[in-house]
């Protein structure tokens, strides 16, 4: 037996006061791991983003239409290697309005050549090539809305108004964590077809693998450059630099997450000081006989400190426990399926895991050094008078 180890031990002297501590330090550890959780999940389609894909928008705006000529011209750029173009359709499910997902029209030919993470079976593309109504299902959203390949689904139009009728022609899987796996693609001529006359052959946005990505930076200037004389212009970028844009829009909210996130970590550190203070002015008299008996200043530290180290392990660790079910086997699972355009992997990373854990016992280390110096500063005398 060490003196870190009669220090762990005294953490049972007040069990009740300890579990209670505890609990509370649990419950900041869990939702010091949700915040963090939600953020990395935000961030992990820029962080897996594709270093050999970049995208094409809408100088202006990403929400204007870009004319479908473009994606010619984009092919026809040195370094490019292939391309697709995709509209943002906006359908929602008829019998669940509240049933959010991305609904896209795209490039047949070579979406999935482009997006080669989006894993498709040779039996399925080909009923799906064959198939002007045929769409191809995330294998999530497959299961939400409980249709397989031979289904016939109808989504009513918001952004291009009316029930628009379409056959599952296959279920596609992910390869890759920032792809998510609730999206609903069918053919863009099926649209384009549909649509009036002057609204033809518009398209949202194109994609293109390039064949080094180091280069990613002057093949998306070449590309802007050749459309800064047309009426339309556009404005090309890096996949991660795409989807960090989309993240701007909400760098209020992520800003507010990390602020809290802190929050919570300093109420769990006064929690833990509160705690280990009331311990030392209980047992002050014990640290002077010890004092008396021969133990120097530091000993009495190391006796508060590691007790202090404990009650953080353990709080740390118990969070972890606590939070897997919860964040990740419970609401990561509903945000993947009910929410995968912006959730499309909610899993608690292993850095947030060791974060917690060296966090909740680095606050209580800290909490405690007050205490621990205090206390190893009190004469023999003082120390036996002392009275809690």
């Amino acid at each position: 037996m060490n003196l870190v180890s009669v220090a762990a031990r005294n953490v049972l002297r007040n069990k009740f006061r300890t579990l209670l501590t505890v609990i509370g330090a649990v419950v900041a550890v869990l939702a010091f791991v949700l915040l963090r959780t939600v953020l990395s999940a935000w961030n992990v389609a820029a962080d897996h983003a594709a270093k050999d894909r970049i995208a094409t928008r809408h100088k202006i705006s990403f929400i204007l239409p870009l004319p479908k000529r473009y994606m010619d011209t984009v092919r026809e750029v040195p370094g490019v290697t292939e391309g697709s173009f995709m509209s943002w359709f906006g359908a929602k499910d008829p019998r669940d309005a509240n049933n959010f997902f991305a609904s896209m029209a795209v490039e047949s030919k070579t979406f999935f050549k482009v997006y080669d993470e989006m894993v498709v079976s040779p039996e399925d593309m080909e009923r799906w090539l064959g198939d002007r109504k045929g769409a191809i299902v995330g294998d999530v959203l497959a299961t939400r809305l409980k249709v397989k390949p031979g289904d016939t689904v109808t989504l009513e139009g918001t952004i291009y108004p009316g029930n628009w009728q379409f056959n599952v022609s296959g279920i596609y899987t992910a390869t890759r964590k920032s792809i998510d796996r609730s999206q609903f693609i069918f053919h863009y001529d099926y649209l384009n077809e549909s649509l009036p006359e002057r609204q033809r052959d518009q398209i949202g946005w194109m994609t293109a693998r390039i064949d080094d990505p180091s280069r990613s930076a002057d093949i998306s200037a070449a590309i802007d450059k050749i459309f800064d004389e047309r009426d339309v212009q556009t404005a090309t970028m890096s996949e991660r630099a795409m989807n960090l844009s989309f993240m701007a829009m909400m760098s209020a909210v992520l800003t507010a997450l990390n602020v809290v996130s802190i929050i919570i970590l300093l109420i769990m550190m006064m929690i833990l000081g509160n705690t280990i203070a009331m311990g030392v002015r209980e047992r002050t008299r014990e640290y002077g006989v010890l004092r008396a008996l021969g133990f120097e200043p530091k000993h009495v530290r190391i006796f508060i400190i590691g007790e202090a180290a404990t009650i953080g392990l353990l709080a740390g660790l118990l969070g972890l426990v606590v939070s897997y079910p919860i964040v990740e086997l419970g609401l990561g699972r509903w945000l993947e399926e009910d929410m995968g355009a912006w959730f499309p992997y909610f899993r608690i990373e292993p850095s947030t895991m060791v974060m917690a854990v060296l966090l909740s016992m680095g606050l209580s280390l800290v909490a405690s050094l007050i205490p621990a110096y205090n206390a190893s500063k009190l004469s023999v005398t003082d120390a036996l008078r002392r009275v809690a």
